[in-house]
């Protein structure tokens, strides 16, 4: 007779294997951290013995939960703000408190948080995305959970990295340290095709590649998200990211909301994983995920709760329940996505979909001793009919909850013992998370009517590259500039503009809020005729310069809207304590210099008489791409019959204020 650590007796067993093989009275057998038998009691009973039996009580013990995609630390966010649209909720509320608070001990907290919950709810392994993901793997390690653990990338700084080229460098870092760890699989997670330029995306996809790591990331979230993508590259966002290189990784897909058969196919092909959000693209109004063909065409499709801030929980059993629900009211068909089906998506093929299902999912030996036990004896799942075997999974999907779940195991470690958490300690967890919210409160009520929230509070914000060269001279006169531009043979002119701008900038009593410019584009044609009117808002932050070149300018934040209403509207809504006027004249060049994309900007100023002047400008997301475009602006003014002691720092509203 063998001698293993545990055996575990008198339970219903859902192996959730290949064969959807039940046993009972069924036995498992644990040795270290892996399953070595599982099967009818009186089989392993009489192979197997061990020092520690423990009785099932007839409760269904089965594989643990998979919670294909979320962001644990976001625990600390829930509720912090809801029922919003997705701009508003993202940038008014969620990126601003990021940006103020997220550090490791947050997100350490937060995912210590979130785990306790994931165990309570029967929960063994999820997939994160988040910052500080370094923090989020031990936080997850010493709670005793297994997690696909993404560092996230993306081209807005984050709170962990000032510019993606040092996310990706803090990835490579991430994934060196934990690629052999018993419980973490790192990953690389660039955030969204909206989020992510193409540079961005393929050194994701090398870095996966590379230490073969899954790529996590979101995909076709909402239907604004496809369209705008097919507006900017003509063509939807799979097909986008098959032409990125993407599925040369093991990748992970959140959502996938808005797809067609063909782009199911292409995921398909590629070994991609999906992870289906039902409450959270509710919530969001974000729409329903064609699921049913996605299983049927062959897909590896598992369950997720998303982030507490945007469900608000980590509960998978509720997660379950809309899943079978929401697909059948999608289909009008009530056979689509049966209570076994979606079980499954929760367990191996959730696994499978995230890319580990060689390590868990289902009751089988050799893999790791990760499973639950779930009563089903409460009075909100009796009474308990037999004539149909498979009725367990029923029970389990339509009327089980978080709360049946009573004892947890993961990787060969009890993480919950009737009910009691073994790892953690809720009650310093909740004092600590109670505090953290305290702080934000705090920081949002001193900011609630700050120029930011009033901006992004109109609709359609979005924020501007973070890093603006720019260098500028005065000229004495137009026409040499224009000859210069024209006839050099270094300089590829892209397109022409003939723009008259009136800009008013709106300045505040406390200046860190920095300056909101509604501008009015008026596009003069060929006779001087106006052939076109747009509006726009800019929020300009404060400059943040950076020690490149002493006289090139770099950057400020910019968040940029539509301007749908009158400058009268703007001026009662945003309350400046003073205005200022400004009117030119511009010529525009997009043209390329070098293999590089700049603007000229030829401009004669009206109002005020601040004369004419020659500008040079870029915008870039990556601080190293910044350097280089610095370096080519100065030549570009250099040719353009400048010199360096020429060059101004101010930015016009500064110049303008001073006259």
């Amino acid at each position: 007779m063998k001698k293993v650590d545990h055996i575990l007796t008198n339970a219903i067993v859902l192996t959730m294997d290949q064969e959807f093989n039940i046993y009972e009275p069924g036995a498992l057998a644990v040795l270290g951290n892996s399953i070595v038998a599982v099967g009818l009691e009186a089989d392993i009973l009489s192979k197997y013995s061990a020092s520690k039996n423990f009785d099932c009580g007839q409760k269904v013990l089965m594989p643990g939960l998979v919670n294909a995609h979320t962001h644990v630390p976001m625990t600390l966010l829930r509720g912090l703000a809801d029922d919003l649209r997705l701009d508003v909720w993202l940038m008014g509320y969620m990126m601003p408190v990021e940006r103020e608070f997220v550090s490791p001990d947050f997100v350490q907290l937060g995912t210590k948080l979130a785990c306790a919950e994931m165990i309570r709810s029967g929960v063994t392994c999820f997939a994160d995305m988040y910052y500080f993901e370094d923090d989020v793997a031990k936080a997850t390690e010493e709670a005793g959970l297994r997690g696909v653990c993404g560092q996230s990338v993306m081209k807005f700084p984050a709170p962990d990295a000032k510019s993606y080229e040092e996310s990706l460098a803090i990835a490579r870092d991430f994934i060196i340290k934990w690629k052999d760890n018993d419980l973490i699989v790192p990953a690389v997670a660039p955030h969204a095709p909206y989020t992510c330029t193409a540079e961005i995306l393929g050194a994701s996809v090398k870095l996966a590649t590379e230490f073969d790591v899954p790529l996590h990331t979101h995909l076709s979230e909402t239907a604004s998200e496809v369209e705008n993508l097919r507006n900017e590259h003509g063509m939807p966002v799979v097909p986008y990211m098959k032409k990125n290189n993407l599925f040369d990784a093991k990748v992970i897909a959140a959502h996938c909301v808005h797809i067609d058969e063909g782009e199911i196919r292409t995921l398909q092909h590629a070994k991609a994983g999906v992870a289906h959000n039902p409450s959270s693209n509710m919530k969001l109004a974000s729409g329903v995920a064609p699921i049913k063909r996605m299983i049927e065409l062959g897909l590896k499709v598992g369950i997720g709760t998303d982030g507490p801030a945007s469900n608000n929980d980590l509960d998978m059993f509720e997660e379950m329940r809309l899943a079978s629900f929401l697909a059948k009211v999608d289909t009008g068909d009530p056979t689509a996505l049966p209570a076994q089906t979606t079980l499954l998506m929760a367990t191996r093929l959730g696994a499978e979909a995230l890319h580990i299902g060689h390590l868990t999912g289902s009751l089988t030996s050799g893999k790791r001793a990760d499973f639950i036990l779930v009563d089903l004896s409460p009075l909100h799942n009796s009474p308990k009919f037999k004539r149909d075997p498979n009725n367990v999974y029923a029970q389990l999907v339509y009327a089980g909850k978080a709360s049946d779940v009573t004892d947890v195991m993961v990787n060969g470690k009890w993480v919950m013992l009737d009910k009691e958490l073994t790892t953690l300690n809720e009650e310093e967890l909740l004092k600590a998370g109670n505090e953290y919210a305290r702080r934000i409160d705090t920081f949002l009520i001193q900011r609630e009517q700050s120029v930011l929230s009033k901006l992004v509070a109109i609709g359609g914000a979005e924020e501007g590259e973070s890093f603006e060269v720019q260098a500028k001279m005065a000229i004495p006169a137009i026409d040499p500039v224009l000859n210069a531009i024209e006839s050099n043979s270094d300089i590829n002119i892209i397109r022409t503009r003939h723009y008259r701008q009136f800009d008013t900038y709106m300045e505040f009593e406390d200046a860190s809020q920095g300056y909101v410019r509604y501008r009015e584009d008026n596009t003069i044609g060929e006779k001087n005729e106006i052939t076109g009117v747009r509006s726009r808002l800019t929020l300009i932050g404060q400059t943040r310069e950076h020690p490149f070149q002493e006289d090139v300018l770099l950057s400020r934040s910019r968040f940029l809207a539509p301007a749908t209403q009158s400058l009268r509207f703007y001026k009662e809504y945003f309350k400046p304590s003073r205005t200022t006027e400004i009117e030119k004249t511009r010529k525009r060049y997009l043209i390329n210099y070098k293999e590089t994309e700049f603007f000229i900007n030829v401009d004669s100023f009206e109002t005020p008489k601040l004369g004419c002047f020659l500008e040079v400008k870029s915008s870039t997301w990556s601080q190293q791409d910044a350097k280089k475009k610095a370096s080519l602006a100065e030549d570009l003014l250099k040719i353009l019959g400048g010199t360096q002691k020429e060059v101004i720092l101010k930015d016009y509203i500064e110049m303008a204020e001073a006259a």
